[in-house]
């Protein structure tokens, strides 16, 4: 926003420059700036669906863009339009120009934004954390265009994001931000392999290992909160939450940023990330926290699950097909896969949000398959609490953090008076490490990680049997989800409650689930514990999910396996695999496309949905390995 000087009324740039093709932007007039806008400096924003006029069909949009910036006649602008969906891979530019943003899925918005972004060639493209709300597969493919694009125009691009993984794919050079400041800048490798900052080591220690779980290890959190931006810190502003600092030095004045090493383009804000560059993050080992539980008995069965949407003209849409599964109390089970594969409205259908069309969901000797949440009994609704993404939409903007949970307790948690409700407030407060003073506060006074730790108390007042927890962190940042993944993961083993998480996060799955669902095109593809999903054999999808994970771990070596073009439709009855038409394995012949493969076990406890032999997928050489040369930027 400062670079486009675009601060509203109440923000201004105070000292400094900003200079664009020489000039600086802050003493340029308004109406020079609203030329640069969106045609020398073009911006990519975080959620398409906000960036697009819902109101207006997208050729339209599009056309705005050329008649503001451009001068150019309807027919050659039009032109221009086609030739940048082709370019953004968009087939059938035709229907898409007609269409409005909502008809469109997330991918294809992103796509058109892009499109707009590119259509005035600009020097300068702004990216605002462009794939947040996208899955892996659909992220990769984004940022293969925006790759792609960027070379092709020779245009510049500041791409801001909290996914390490991504940063270090696809960027020369990477500036790390805390409390208003460039703490630490340099070559992505560089300091990606040797971080200097205490804050940049922390972030990369927050991160899930790919060779490593729950059992085994715990995530590290950066203790406190980031600093409050009033005014200017005197001192070094990570001083409070840092580990390593001294007092007497990092206390009395604000470090400088400066060459890590004489000559260096690494560079770093901190008085002494030379005596603690070979230095260890504490990460606690799973010992240190008390171990899981072993799964007990079976909490939930799921057989046969579908779910139809009726359509008009007698058709339906499919979003399950044939779902089953069982889930034990204490145990983790993650359902992933891309966005409308049907996790979603699985996890709707356990709570009782939704209904099943067909099939059994048996809760406690209990089929709960057809019974809404309204009709189900007050045990029932109490073994079944839902943890969803976005706080924002579950808790009442106008009650206090006192009120929604006290509410909860009266409905859920069985104390009888209000001196046991009060009792048991603040013990759950302290369970997720919010201060007593929260009762008072509404959620719009909360920051996002404390907005889904109240959820996380609410979903566990009652102790129920299993939760479901719909993508819990996905809106978080590094630092915040680690603490709110480990908030979530002791709640469970301090109840021993079950865990139905529905993720695309596949680094928080490996690291949290002890089994993993596959769900494609409604159906489960894969299914099997954690650590045989995530090693050969695997379904040619799964190796397809696991290869576009962003890695930032710099001794994880990836072997990437494109895959291109929109999920299939799920509109009435699947012909041959799913998978068939984007699979980049695929058997010669009609075989793929005409047969529907069944669930097979390739080993105990292990299925695949595939009619490639099981021995060839056990050839298929592993997505990860480590590169032991490489130095951890973790230890």
């Amino acid at each position: 926003m400062a670079v486009m000087r675009y601060l509203g009324r109440r923000g201004r740039i105070e000292r400094g420059t900003v200079r664009f093709l020489g000039e600086d932007m802050a003493g340029l007039p308004e109406d020079a700036l609203r030329r640069l806008r969106g045609n020398r400096i073009a911006m990519v924003y975080q959620d398409p669906a906000t960036a697009l006029n819902p109101t207006k069909r997208v050729g339209e949009q599009l056309l705005e863009v050329l008649r503001h910036h451009i001068d150019e006649t309807p027919a050659a602008g039009m032109e221009r339009v086609r030739a940048m969906l082709d370019a953004v891979r968009l087939s059938d530019p035709g229907s898409i120009l007609r269409r409005y943003p909502y008809q469109l899925s997330g991918g294809q918005q992103q796509r058109i934004v892009i499109a707009m972004a590119f259509l005035t060639n600009p020097d300068l493209l702004l990216l605002d954390e462009p794939t947040t709300a996208l899955d892996v597969t659909v992220e990769r493919e984004i940022v293969e265009l925006l790759t792609e694009m960027q070379q092709a125009h020779r245009t510049a691009a500041l791409f801001i994001s909290h996914n390490l993984g991504l940063v270090r794919h696809i960027c020369e050079r990477v500036a790390v931000m805390y409390a208003g400041q460039i703490v630490e800048e340099g070559p992505v490798e560089s300091l990606f392999a040797s971080p200097r900052h205490p804050y940049t080591r922390g972030l990369l220690a927050c991160l899930p290992s790919l060779d490593a779980d729950k059992h085994t290890r715990r995530l590290y959190a950066i203790r406190g909160s980031v600093t409050q931006l009033i005014a200017a810190p005197r001192s070094c502003s990570f001083q409070p939450r840092c580990d390593d600092s001294r007092r007497g030095l990092c206390d009395a004045t604000n470090p400088l940023l400066e060459p890590a090493k004489p000559n260096s383009m690494h560079r770093v804000r901190c008085f002494r990330h030379i005596e603690i560059l070979d230095a260890m993050v504490d990460v606690p080992v799973a010992s240190e926290q008390g171990a899981f539980r072993a799964a007990g008995p079976m909490v939930l069965s799921v057989d046969g699950l579908t779910k139809r949407y009726d359509l008009p003209g007698g058709r339906y849409v499919a979003a399950n097909r044939d779902v089953t599964f069982e889930l034990a109390s204490g145990e983790t089970l993650a359902v992933v896969g891309e966005s409308g594969s049907g996790k979603s409205t699985l996890g709707r259908i356990v709570i009782g949000l939704d209904v099943a069309s067909e099939g059994k969901v048996v809760l406690r000797g209990s089929d709960v398959a057809r019974t809404p949440t309204r009709r189900r009994e007050r045990d029932q609704v109490r073994a079944v609490q839902m943890i969803f993404q976005n706080p924002d939409s579950t808790l009442n903007p106008a009650w206090t953090v006192g009120r929604i949970l006290t509410r909860a307790l009266a409905r859920l948690g069985g104390q009888a008076t209000r001196n046991d409700r009060t009792e048991a407030l603040h013990r759950l407060l302290r369970q997720v490490r919010l201060p007593a003073a929260i009762v008072d506060m509404t959620p719009g006074q909360l920051s996002g990680g404390q907005k889904q730790r109240v959820a996380i108390a609410r979903a566990f007042v009652g102790k129920p049997a299993i939760v479901v927890a719909d993508e819990p962190t996905s809106a978080l940042d590094t630092s915040v989800k680690t603490a709110v993944l480990e908030l979530l993961l002791e709640a469970q083993r301090a109840n021993g409650t079950a865990l139905l998480f529905i993720s695309h996060d596949l680094g928080v799955v490996r690291y949290a689930a002890d089994r993993v669902i596959v769900m494609h095109a409604g159906e489960i593809v894969e299914i099997g514990s954690t650590e045989a999903v995530f090693a050969p054999p695997y379904h040619p999808y799964t190796e397809v999910l696991l290869s576009a994970i962003p890695v930032a771990d710099a001794t994880t070596l990836q072997r990437y396996m494109p895959v291109h073009g929109e999920p299939p439709s799920v509109v009435g009855e699947l012909k041959g695999c799913a998978f068939a038409s984007r699979c980049p394995r695929k058997l010669a012949g009609d075989l793929c496309s005409t047969n529907s493969p069944a669930l097979r076990n390739v080993a105990p406890g292990h299925a695949i949905r595939c009619h490639i032999p099981a021995d060839d997928l056990r050839q298929i050489l592993p997505v990860f390995t480590r590169a032991e040369s490489a130095r951890s930027p973790k230890t």
